[in-house]
């Protein structure tokens, strides 16, 4: 059934989720959510953005671009849901265009539905029932989808006011939280495996604006480890348009460790050695906190007694996010937000390199100060800052070739080496 042409205007209205509750400062977190709306819908054509009292409204060029839109839209923190509103004048040869176009730009109902007016422009000629039949027969007409009134699967709402009707159908569930940037910034640390891409995910949604960090051994492994870093990046990146990653080699440091410190607390010292690097960086970028992916028990670095004797080789705060979850949790968000097949590919962590059979599960503070003894820790930290590598911008275009260095390369993986001269920490001298 043709209708015959009129102006119509798409408009994606946003509504926001934990934001409606701030008080004073909600026009900040407003702004934010909008400024992260731009950056999604950077390539897409779009007439205008406006804040409305717990509403966006973008304002589209055309209802062609809803599809790369709603996909935009379905990752930007802070939203509760979406939806697409055809808006036109208060004609019904304009409303039944405008529903056409929707249809188009929606698809046909996937079941029953149904037509439900609010007409609080009681001066309009026809009444509430006598639209839902004309909209509902026209629907009809176009689809063939069936009509169900007390429970249809999808409801097509129309408003029509003075100034013109507004036509919407499904609502779209957004990811809910705060909008990234609205909490400051954080460091993440980030390996290929399940656990850190969830938590990263999480602060991304309490609003924090994340580094991510990954400490790899390639030589001395497989580069695939930094491979499915950058691809979790570009996961990560739908949520965080602008996104950094460093990463940091320390297969030779830790082959240094593994040469002058005791066996059993090799994974503590590797451990410590990161977070020491992550605060670096974190200070260089002015981030407020460290980020990890350590569930209490899972491996024998996340017990208590280690996470204390880790967590105390740095000053700035660290944030665990999965602390209190299990392994099939974990897994089950890592497949919501869609970093689990990435992370099943199979890689060679670097905290599996160097690695004793019986690591220390209950280690303390001034068992791991003891075992860092013969190193030159400070040394250390700026080796592995000056072999960092840093991505900017659009993870997207990222090319993984720029962290590895193949001079690095052709050398044997696991030459004999001595312990180099700066990173030995110099014998207290003897009294005579």
């Amino acid at each position: 059934m043709a209708v015959e042409s009129a102006r119509i205007r798409p408009v994606v209205i946003a509504r926001v989720h934990e934001v409606a509750l701030k008080g004073r400062n909600r026009r900040r977190f407003m702004r934010t959510l909008t400024g992260n709306i731009m950056v999604a819908l950077r390539d897409v054509p779009y007439r205008s953005i406006k804040i409305r009292t717990g509403r966006i409204l973008v304002v589209l060029e055309n209802a062609e671009h809803w599809p790369l839109v709603r996909e935009r839209i379905a990752r930007v923190f802070g939203i509760q849901n979406f939806s697409l509103t055809l808006e036109s004048d208060t004609r019904m040869s304009s409303i039944l265009r405008a529903t056409e176009l929707l249809l188009e730009a929606e698809g046909p109902p996937s079941g029953t539905f149904c037509v439900r007016v609010k007409r609080p422009d009681k001066t309009y000629p026809l009444t509430s029932p006598e639209i839902e039949r004309q909209v509902g027969g026209f629907i009809q007409d176009c689809t063939g989808a069936p009509v169900q009134l007390r429970q249809p699967e999808i409801t097509y709402q129309i408003e029509l006011l003075h100034e013109g009707a507004y036509i919407t159908s499904r609502v779209h569930p957004g990811p809910g939280g705060l909008p990234v940037g609205s909490s400051g910034e954080v460091v993440s640390l980030v390996s290929g495996g399940f656990d850190s891409p969830v938590a990263t995910f999480r602060m991304l949604k309490r609003g924090c604006a994340v580094t991510l960090v990954h400490f790899h051994a390639y030589p001395f492994v497989r580069s695939t480890s930094i491979e499915k870093v950058v691809e979790l990046a570009q996961s990560l990146g739908k949520s965080q348009p602008e996104m950094r990653l460093v990463t940091v080699p320390i297969g030779d440091l830790q082959r240094q460790m593994a040469i002058s410190c005791e066996s059993e607390m090799l994974v503590v010292l590797y451990r410590r050695l990161m977070l020491r690097v992550a605060e670096a960086i974190a200070h260089e970028y002015g981030a407020g906190a460290l980020v990890t992916g350590e569930s209490l028990g899972q491996v024998a670095s996340q017990t208590l007694q280690n996470i204390r004797a880790i967590e105390s080789a740095v000053q700035l705060t660290i944030l665990r996010p999965l602390i209190g979850m299990d392994k099939i949790e974990i897994l089950d968000e890592a497949a919501r937000i869609g970093t689990e097949e990435i992370s099943r590919t199979p890689d060679d962590d670097c905290c599996t390199v160097f690695v004793p059979r019986h690591p220390a599960t209950h280690a303390t503070i001034e068992q791991a100060e003891r075992a860092e003894a013969p190193l030159n820790i400070e040394a250390m930290v700026r080796q592995a800052l000056s072999g960092r590598t840093v991505f900017e911008g659009n993870p997207a275009g990222w090319n993984v070739m720029r962290a590895l260095r193949q001079d690095d390369a052709s050398e044997p993986p696991f030459a004999p080496i001595e312990l180099s001269e700066e990173l030995r920490r110099p014998e207290p001298t003897k009294s005579v």
